[in-house]
């Protein structure tokens, strides 16, 4: 339905679902992962298929999402879109929670009916340890089908993001087409490093801790066309 903000990503990869949609870097380790918009879909309908088939969440239930930018935090929010949830901004009783490895202590805040950890492992490998309390996001999403059916409407909050994202995206002047070049760090919203851009039809390169000294060579290499300023 059109008040599905997931459909802002499947808009996005229509025309060509093979060609790189989202490169995530982080300066600080030396990770590059690159995704199309057919392998980002896979883990985003995995995602939702888990909310909706494993834990029997409906339209209109929220879930908290206490990760970084990264490109599993895109599938997971867009996951949890796609199944017609709400993403809570503030702590309270949610449906479900995700939480970075380094952010359990905040999952503390919310009171959730199931929770998910993860790693954020560059090859997204399973974790060693699961905290108690979780079970591991990657572990659990990789068991669940490639494909989602019709998105269900995601009501209010969801029309909402959706023209806060349009006009995010004018106000970058993105236009479709375009390959952007997004440091996280200065970026940190969502709907600034993932929701803008493809509302526009651009692709991304997302950076994190990025290096000075490495941009000009990344700006050649990946053919950026914006920077966001």
């Amino acid at each position: 339905m059109a008040d599905n903000i997931a459909r802002v990503f499947a808009d996005a990869i229509a025309t060509d679902p093979n060609r790189p949609l989202l490169t995530w870097y982080d300066d600080a380790t030396g990770e590059r992962t690159e995704l199309s918009g057919a392998t980002l879909a896979n883990w985003v309908a995995k995602t939702a298929n888990l909310l909706v088939d494993e834990l029997a969440l409906e339209p209109g239930g929220t879930a908290a999402v206490l990760l970084p930018p990264h490109w599993q935090t895109a599938a997971v929010l867009l996951g949890c879109w796609s199944a017609g949830l709400t993403v809570a901004n503030r702590p309270g009783p949610v449906d479900v929670l995700f939480a970075a490895a380094d952010r359990i202590t905040e999952a503390d805040a919310w009171s959730a009916g199931d929770s998910y950890v993860l790693a954020l492992h560059p090859l997204a490998l399973p974790m060693r340890e699961v905290p108690a309390g979780f079970a591991d996001y990657v572990t659990e999403v990789r068991s669940h089908g490639d494909h989602f059916g019709a998105y269900p409407p995601g009501g209010p909050s969801h029309a909402e993001l959706r023209t806060r994202a349009t006009a995010r995206a004018a106000e970058f002047g993105l236009v479709p087409g375009e390959r952007v070049l997004i440091d996280v760090d200065r970026y940190p919203d969502p709907l600034d490093w993932l929701l803008a851009p493809l509302a526009a039809g651009a692709t991304l390169v997302l950076c994190a801790h990025p290096d000075p000294a490495h941009l000009p060579t990344r700006r050649t290499t990946e053919r950026i066309t914006t920077p966001l300023p």
